[in-house]
């Protein structure tokens, strides 16, 4: 067996994905008892924060990142770079910064949205003036802002679809709290040279996911040897969480046994 990579403390469970047959609170437990003590999650928000926060307190276990809500109406996966909706985007933020205040989570992932081809020009100003407003109310407390580009194979006409340009927003953002979100099943399908690309983008990643290509089940599987991009990752001086963030192909407790058998924690 390989030596392990990171402790397991670095790992944490993408509960939206992961243990599907189980309601969502339960999910907490389901991760306690596979030995992890950090999830993250996607929308808890049909569930009070008091009762999440009383799930994940007895369980104990931490909540490291949530999403801002998907949104309805034309465009929606996430409304920051949606011209014209900016009040319900600020609405969508503000729920997500309660949650994660009370909650403990210390990581948002701003979702952008599907802005219409004729308005990308005006929903780039969007995107970047709303980053930096919430920024600003995240630094309160202490809180980062991740951008996801979401390929365009799996989500087409998402407003990002590439990590390199996603770079060059948040270059132009320019605020030390919004970082990118590196998953390697998204950049593997949109630009690959993974090893290569994620340490050239290095200094704006603030949290990295991982999933198998092409079925997004247990890294173990597909196209994408990640033993050794896992290695480059630890070599990198990278100090954030990983998010095991995949569709498990059968029970999620036995397939988390591709953890200790890759060596990975």
């Amino acid at each position: 067996m390989n030596a392990p990579l990171f402790p397991r403390d670095r790992l944490t469970l993408n509960i939206a994905l992961l243990f599907p047959d189980r309601p969502f609170l339960d999910r907490i437990d389901a991760a306690a008892a596979c030995g992890f003590g950090k999830v993250e999650c996607h929308f808890p928000y049909e569930h009070p924060v008091a009762e999440v926060r009383a799930r994940l307190e007895a369980a104990g276990v931490a909540l490291t990142g949530l999403n801002t809500r998907p949104g309805s109406g034309p465009g929606a996966w996430g409304r920051a770079a949606l011209p014209g909706r900016e009040a319900e985007f600020e609405a969508d933020f503000e729920e997500a910064f309660g949650y994660a205040t009370a909650l403990g989570a210390r990581v948002i992932h701003v979702m952008a949205g599907h802005p219409a081809p004729e308005e990308r020009v005006a929903a780039r100003a969007t995107y970047v003036a709303n980053l930096r407003r919430a920024a600003a109310r995240a630094a309160e407390r202490g809180i980062t802002l991740v951008l996801e580009p979401l390929n365009a194979v799996d989500r087409p006409g998402y407003f990002v679809s590439r990590a390199d340009d996603l770079a060059e927003i948040l270059a132009e953002i320019d605020r030390p709290n919004v970082r990118l979100l590196f998953d390697f099943y998204h950049v593997q399908i949109g630009e690959g040279d993974l090893i290569r690309r994620f340490r050239r983008l290095l200094p704006w990643i603030g949290h990295v996911q991982i999933a198998a290509v092409p079925d997004r089940g247990e890294p173990d599987g597909g196209e994408i040897a990640y033993r050794a991009v896992l290695e480059a990752v630890a070599e990198s001086g990278y100090q954030g969480l990983i998010g095991l963030e995949y569709n498990p192909r059968g029970d999620t407790a036995e397939g988390l046994a591709w953890v200790e058998r890759m060596g990975i924690a």
